[in-house]
């Protein structure tokens, strides 16, 4: 058999004398089973996984570059799986990974052609309907494509490393549109952007976001940021450190996607962090899923009981606002209040219809 390394995480496992698919499928088991085994490295011990593609001549293809191309297509569909396992090459999967390239092509170019612009949801305080926060979200218009959902390219700019430099552009443009807004209010809410993993474990991240903020005159009060849950506790200690350091600034910390990570209710109580963010899954079904309900209400009690603001995200319906404002959460965002707004209507909705301000030429 044939070991090659393709260039940077991708290895070709050529097996010359394979008895069919139920035997490929074995190899491939046990191949994962001892990547997984742990190692020691600078007195750390390490785990790896790893997702495996197959292909089988001649059923996939009857050259090389075709079953390398299929086995990629099947290697593709594994990591889209979750990881960690392997997938045999199918037709439908080659359009999958051609659509997948082409995006991924595309992507590349979207930044340089100024091709992506953001929304924002309001977070709005249910006992008097005040916006007090927003959350910045990023939109794709492709120029053939139209909108590109975010669950589309989100995920192909992180496994291409193109999502610290988008990160980036949410910053500066976040911080553009809240100097902008200044200019017709005096008060305005806090904006909420996320930072996705790879930013966060960027050792220049603090300096580069208080360089943002200076460049545009933007206090860091104005400012919150978003993490998620597993993000969070990827490297607690390094997670205490960074936080610890925007805190220190003068922003505010929200975990994001509460309650579907792998929180450590101890690292929580360290970490200085100013909101939990409920997420959407809980509150979709929150009046017909008891264990929704019971989940609901224990976060929204464990953040009322440590302090921390806590907000709903994907509220719908009167019923799961009411059923969550009796738990205790004040704070909601969702399509029943508004969907996310371009920044020119998002500026009228704060003066016309929730913020309660009037522009100061009127």
């Amino acid at each position: 058999d044939t070991v090659a390394r393709m260039g940077g995480d991708e290895f070709t496992i050529l097996l010359s004398n394979i008895g069919g698919s139920d035997a490929a499928a074995v190899v491939a088991k046990n191949i994962m089973k001892q990547i997984m085994l742990p190692f020691t490295l600078h007195g750390e011990e390490l785990r790896l996984g790893s997702s495996i593609g197959i292909s089988l001549y001649p059923d996939d293809g009857t050259n090389f570059s075709t079953l390398t191309r299929h086995a990629d297509a099947a290697m593709y569909e594994a990591k889209d799986a979750g990881r960690g396992q392997y997938r045999f090459f199918s037709n439908e999967m080659d359009s999958s990974v051609h659509e997948h390239l082409s995006l991924e092509r595309d992507l590349r170019r979207a930044l340089e052609n100024g091709e992506f612009y953001l929304v924002f949801q309001p977070q709005v305080n249910v006992h008097d309907n005040r916006v007090v926060h927003c959350e910045a979200l990023t939109r794709w218009k492709h120029p053939e494509r139209g909108l590109v959902p975010p669950d589309k390219f989100i995920p192909i700019a992180e496994t291409t490393g193109l999502i610290s430099e988008i990160g980036d552009w949410i910053i500066h443009e976040s911080c553009r549109i809240i100097s902008h807004w200044r200019d017709t209010l005096t008060t305005l809410p806090t904006v909420s952007i996320n930072l996705s993993a790879q930013q966060f474990r960027q050792e220049s991240l603090v300096d580069k976001i208080l360089a943002i903020l200076a460049d545009y005159n933007v206090d860091a009060t104005a400012v919150e940021f978003e993490i998620t849950e597993t993000a969070a506790m990827e490297n607690a200690e390094s997670t205490m450190e960074r936080l610890s350091r925007l805190t220190e600034k003068g922003f505010s910390i929200a975990i994001d996607d509460f309650g579907t990570g792998y929180s450590s209710l101890s690292y929580l109580k360290r970490f200085p962090v100013n909101k939990l963010k409920l997420d959407r899954s809980f509150v979709m079904d929150i009046q017909t899923d008891p264990n929704d309900a019971a989940i609901s209400s224990a976060i929204i009690q464990m953040a009322n009981s440590l302090g921390l603001e806590i907000v709903a995200e994907g509220v719908e319906t009167v019923e799961q606002r009411d059923f969550l404002a009796a738990k205790g959460c004040s704070i909601m965002q969702g399509y029943l209040y508004s969907k996310p707004l371009e920044s020119s209507d998002f500026l009228d909705y704060l003066i016309n219809i929730r913020y309660g301000h009037t522009s100061e030429q009127n």
